[in-house]
């Protein structure tokens, strides 16, 4: 299933063992089109979900910082990315 490449990517539509790989190759494709933050939608549940994106974005040389989400954007459910400028971009 191709991923959707806008500011958010909401995961309910995948397979939780899809997770890992539908993130990473999220976080390449908004890098490349020069997204500065993204914010991933995991949901709350049990927490398998958030585990696995910060477990993926702690690991991404893409990302320079994550945290959860404003109240207004998903909380806890919800997991903001701010990723880092490519030495193209300049300042």
């Amino acid at each position: 299933m191709p991923v959707p490449i806008e500011e958010v990517l909401d995961l309910h539509s995948f397979r939780p063992a899809e997770t890992a790989s539908v993130v990473e190759e999220y976080l390449l494709e908004a890098a490349a089109r020069g997204f500065r933050e993204v914010r991933i939608v995991h949901g709350r549940g049990t927490g398998t979900q958030r585990r696995t994106v910060r477990a993926v974005l702690a690991r991404s040389a893409l990302v320079e910082e994550f945290r959860d989400a404003p109240p207004g954007r998903g909380g806890w459910g919800a997991t903001v990315a701010l990723l880092r400028r490519s030495p193209a971009a300049g300042p």
